[in-house]
């Protein structure tokens, strides 16, 4: 299936050509930003360390939609960049920790969903202990996310294994 994928006339485009990778990847990463400030200034808002005079219900509906665009552009550029190279992150270790925390994000969302994100005028009065909670997993998870996302690019699975298959390599590219 992954050898499918990868073989696919979108997977090639992407991966050999010019400059869809290195866009989409900008835009992955700049949507990264958006979404990341967003939900950065919504926790730390949940954590009473910033803007504690304004209602988080204020905060939570000023910044949902940008949260939102923020993470559909994320997801989609994933997607697309995973495409271009899906045998090379199976194998990636750094890949696999990533995917374990967006689906711990999907667990916290649903934990979390009906008493700190479903009601957030409920919070106005005071910040509870345990959307403190969320707040403090969600950075965590979300940090975790970005830190194992940049390591694939640096995973030990996409360099030789060994010196003899090190010297193949380095003798296969010109030098000694």
């Amino acid at each position: 299936m992954l050898e499918w994928i990868e073989s696919t006339d979108l997977s090639i485009a992407i991966r050999e050509g010019g400059l869809p990778y290195p866009i989409i990847g900008g835009v992955h990463l700049l949507a990264i930003a958006l979404f990341g400030g967003m939900l950065l200034a919504t926790d730390l808002r949940l954590l009473g360390w910033v803007m504690p005079h304004r209602p988080f219900s204020d905060v939570w509906y000023q910044l949902r939609p940008w949260k939102r665009v923020g993470f559909v552009i994320v997801v989609a550029t994933g997607l697309l960049l995973a495409w271009a190279e899906p045998v090379r992150l199976y194998g990636s270790p750094a890949f696999w920790v990533k995917m374990s925390l967006f689906a711990l994000v999907g667990v916290h969302a649903l934990v979390f969903r009906e008493k700190v994100y479903g009601r957030p005028e409920k919070l106005d009065a005071g910040i509870s202990s345990q959307a403190k909670l969320a707040a403090a997993l969600s950075l965590i998870l979300w940090a975790g996310m970005v830190v194992s996302g940049r390591l694939i690019a640096y995973d030990a699975s996409f360099e030789p294994t060994s010196l003899s298959e090190y010297q193949v390599t380095n003798h296969a590219a010109g030098s000694r």
